[in-house]
């Protein structure tokens, strides 16, 4: 056998090394990192994971709800506050349609650029409203604070509102730019997109102020738990997303009644909750029956998310089976 040549050895020596090094990258890239959040740890099996996945939690828990079977949903979980303990998790970081649970995210935006008790006026902003949205009923003129056109976005979950509350924004914060209603529109969104991922939000991005499915308009569960207990924390939209009907009167005089589009208020449904406390409703094609709901029990609270559910009393039947699952 004739004896390995210098030039041979050195070719085994690389290739050995090449394989070393490509084997150390391919596990290096098959982890995902997982960066500090707000929530508590979540079960290994909890977690799902997809290529549109960005947002992780850790994969310890101290306390795992079994999981739910039915009704069917595409993501869902239960979150104490108090605890900053995340108690069931059902692919909470797979990329969702946001529908009308938009409007958490569009009410906090407006409040933080413009005072509660600011006047604003419905304009030719309806026009980008698109046709079978739910609404709030405001007639074109009408003028009324902030605070109570926040009540019609989040109670009657009202598009016109939506469209009429963003570009007054817009426009109160660029008063030398003259903006067009689309201009307004997007310049709200990007103030929509700064303000999530400020709190935490890293795997959303919004298009539109009421949630109209988009194809560049996504978020997860776990962002929206992130924006529903930043919600709770904001007066304003705490007592208009708790709040089974209100009667308000605009400054131009005209009067608008709304009833919280939320089923879980109503004491006269079959889906009343005692406990309950809002938050928000959604539906589109592409998102199915939302609903993301808080609770409070025994001096915590809770938030539920139920996302992607067949159809309006799915929504309720999961919700309700997540709450009652700690009780």
């Amino acid at each position: 056998m004739k004896k390995m040549t210098l030039r041979g050895k050195r070719f085994i020596f690389f290739t050995v090394i090449i394989l070393i090094v490509v084997i150390a990258a391919t596990k290096c890239r098959s982890k995902e990192d997982v960066p500090a959040g707000n929530f508590a740890p979540v079960s290994a099996t909890a977690t799902t994971t997809c290529a549109q996945t960005t947002t992780f939690f850790p994969t310890v828990t101290t306390a795992v709800i079994p999981p739910i079977s039915a009704p069917s949903c595409n993501a869902a979980a239960i979150y104490c506050i108090e605890d900053k303990q995340l108690l069931y998790s059902d692919r909470i970081n797979v990329r969702i349609a946001p529908a009308s649970l938009t409007k958490m995210l569009t009410a906090s935006v407006a409040l933080k650029y413009m005072d509660s008790s600011t006047v604003i006026t419905v304009g030719s902003e309806q026009s980008l409203v698109q046709p079978y949205s739910s609404l709030a009923g405001l007639s074109m003129g009408t003028s009324m604070t902030l605070n109570d056109m926040i009540s019609g976005l989040m109670m009657a979950s009202g598009n016109d509102a939506a469209y009429t509350i963003a570009v007054s924004v817009a426009r109160n914060q660029q008063p030398a730019v003259e903006m067009s209603d689309t201009d307004a529109v997007n310049y709200f969104c990007d103030l929509m997109n700064k303000f999530a991922f400020e709190i935490g939000m890293t795997n959303s991005n919004f298009t539109t102020p009421d949630g109209w499915d988009d194809a560049f308009q996504y978020t997860t569960v776990s962002d929206l738990l992130i924006l529903a207990e930043y919600v709770l924390n904001v007066p304003e939209i705490r007592q208009a997303c708790g709040t089974h009907t209100k009667s308000v009167q605009a400054v131009t005089g005209e009067i608008y009644d709304w009833t919280d589009s939320n089923l879980l208020l109503d004491p006269n449904g079959s889906f009343y909750c005692q406990n309950a406390i809002g938050i928000k409703t959604g539906t589109t094609l592409q998102a199915g029956n939302c609903l993301v709901a808080a609770f409070s029990l025994n001096n915590k609270t809770y938030i539920t998310a139920a996302c992607g559910c067949t159809s309006d009393s799915d929504r309720y039947d999961l919700t309700l089976k997540l709450f009652r699952s700690i009780q």
